[in-house]
Formats: C-alpha cells, structure tokens, sequence
C-alpha cells in the first residue's frame, strides 16, 4: 500500500461520534461500523485531508506502540474501508 496516498470517503457513509469512538452508516448497504477510539482518530485524520504516511506519523506520536504494528494496523484499517467501499485511495 502506497502511503504517500490519501483517501477520498463515500459521500453515503455518515459518522457520527459517540464519546471517544465513531459509529459509521453506510447509506447504501444500511451498515453500520464501530469504531474504537485509535480507529476513530486514524478516521478523523484522513477525514482532514492527511496522507497516510502523515497519519501514521500522527499516530506514532500519540500512541506508545510499535512502529511496525502500527503501520500494519493502519493498512490493515484502510484496506477494510476500501473493500467496504467507504472509501476510495486518491
């Protein structure tokens, strides 16, 4: 995965922020997706436009984890979002 990418999101999935986690509809299939709090911020981040080599640089500085986990966590993340076809790589 190519992380100088970023992410464009399907315009039918809603977020919406409950506490420290997110819960995403998808308009279309009528699914809905929860998502914890690190999963939440790795959503917000590529919601504000940021590649995903920023956002795991983003990540890394907030979270105590292993570099090589996170990027995996992170591919792993956004590959789920690309099948679920939430959203796109740009």
């Amino acid at each position: 995965m190519d992380f100088s990418r970023k992410l464009q999101f399907s315009e039918t999935v809603l977020a919406r922020e409950i506490d420290d986690e997110m819960v995403l509809l998808d308009m279309n299939t009528e699914n809905y997706f929860g998502l914890d709090t690190v999963a939440s911020d790795i959503w917000r981040l590529l919601q504000e436009g940021k590649t995903l080599q920023e956002t795991y640089d983003a990540l890394l500085e907030t979270y105590d984890v292993d570099p090589e986990q996170l990027r995996q966590d992170l591919k792993g993340f956004v590959e789920s979002l690309i099948a679920h076809k939430l959203a796109t790589p740009v």
